[in-house]
């Protein structure tokens, strides 16, 4: 029990180490190129806050390389002093190493998921809202150009979401099967009901009547079938601030609009498999750090050089996975999970050939 708990304590310290060193790095890079946005109250101290407020969703995709690196250098720490030897010669066997290593490992897995959850999308978002607030003075939160969204022949356009979630410069466009505009409204603002019914105000529409399309204009009108309150929130988060379940929901109403939602449900099943691939990472590391009878030929420092180009190649890898998968029209979940199996695959064949 006492060697478990050593190995698991310097391999948790491998992933300190490592995250605090890539931190530091890309840190400082995002702090440099945010620099050139600085206005009006966002000057230099308020670029530091939002720097780190946005690192930790930042790193978190980075956790596969990130944990691959500090395995090996934890484990390849105890090689370089023979303390892995040591342990070895005391009988303690290999499937008690991988028990020793895998406690941790679920840990942090766990712990991955619950970032994901409840701790970096909310630093995401504070950062987000903060920077806007400061960069143009108000609080209208909403990408470039508005939001479009669609229902069958029916095109509506969110142009801001003002505080306290109020909808302004609306339009909506109605079309018949033939593709011909029958519709046309522009509202200046909306009061939304839970029922999914908006209450148009300040209106001009344009209807198509005997083939001809009249201009009116009404204090209020009343539309149904659009964007529930408890929805507004979302329209204007971008992806890397979303959690897990707010992914899933969005892509799920996308799905219900006849919307496009591979981009969402990817990110989704992305980050929901990303642990998997970091216990497969973990695994991965022990055979290239930990085999004892390369410790004598092999420095720390070609160990941490192949974790590093290991690393490299994980992530174009599956970047090239997730493109291919995409550009196949593969199943999204597939493609999610293929990173982890491959490397899994890649672990235990190297476990087999380890010396210990």
């Amino acid at each position: 029990m006492i060697l478990q708990r050593y190995i698991g304590l310097n391999l948790a310290k491998g992933w300190m180490i490592v995250f605090l060193v890539l931190g530091a790095v890309f840190g400082l890079i995002s702090f440099i190129g945010e620099l050139g946005h600085t206005r009006f109250g966002y000057d230099a101290l308020a670029v530091a806050r939002y720097t780190l407020l946005t690192l930790p969703q930042q790193l978190l995709s980075l956790a596969p390389v990130i944990v691959l690196l500090g395995s090996i250098v934890a484990l390849a720490s105890l090689d370089r002093y023979n303390e892995l030897t040591i342990i070895s010669c005391t009988g303690f066997q290999p499937r008690k190493l991988l028990g020793a290593i895998a406690l941790p490992t679920l840990l942090l897995m766990a712990g991955l998921w619950l970032c994901m959850e409840y701790v970096t999308p909310q630093l995401q978002q504070s950062a987000e809202r903060e920077r806007h607030l400061l960069r143009f003075r108000n609080d209208t939160r909403i990408p470039d150009g508005g939001l479009w969204s669609t229902d069958n022949n029916r095109y509506i356009h969110l142009g801001q979401l003002r505080e306290g979630g109020i909808p302004a410069d609306i339009s909506l466009f109605e079309f018949n099967d033939k593709g011909q505009l029958q519709r046309a409204l522009h509202a200046n603002t909306a009061k939304v009901s839970n029922d999914r019914r908006w209450l148009f105000q300040g209106v001009r529409e344009k209807k198509r009547v005997d083939g001809k399309l009249v201009t009116r204009r009404h204090k209020e009108l009343e539309v149904a079938n659009l964007w529930a309150a408890e929805e507004l929130p979302t329209l204007t988060l971008s992806r890397e601030s979303m959690a897990l379940s707010v992914l899933y929901r969005y892509s799920q109403y996308l799905a219900t609009n006849d919307q496009p939602i591979e981009k969402y449900l990817s990110a989704f099943w992305q980050r929901l498999l990303m642990p998997f691939t970091v216990g497969a990472m973990v695994l991965l590391a022990t055979p290239i750090s930990a085999n004892l009878g390369a410790g004598r030929d092999r420095s720390f420092g070609i160990n941490m050089a192949i974790g590093a180009i290991v690393g490299i190649l994980f992530y174009l890898a599956a970047q090239i996975i997730f493109a291919m998968g995409q550009l196949m029209q593969l199943s999204i979940p597939l493609i999610a999970v293929a990173p982890a199996v491959l490397v899994s695959i890649c672990a235990l064949f190297l476990l087999r050939r380890m010396n210990w």
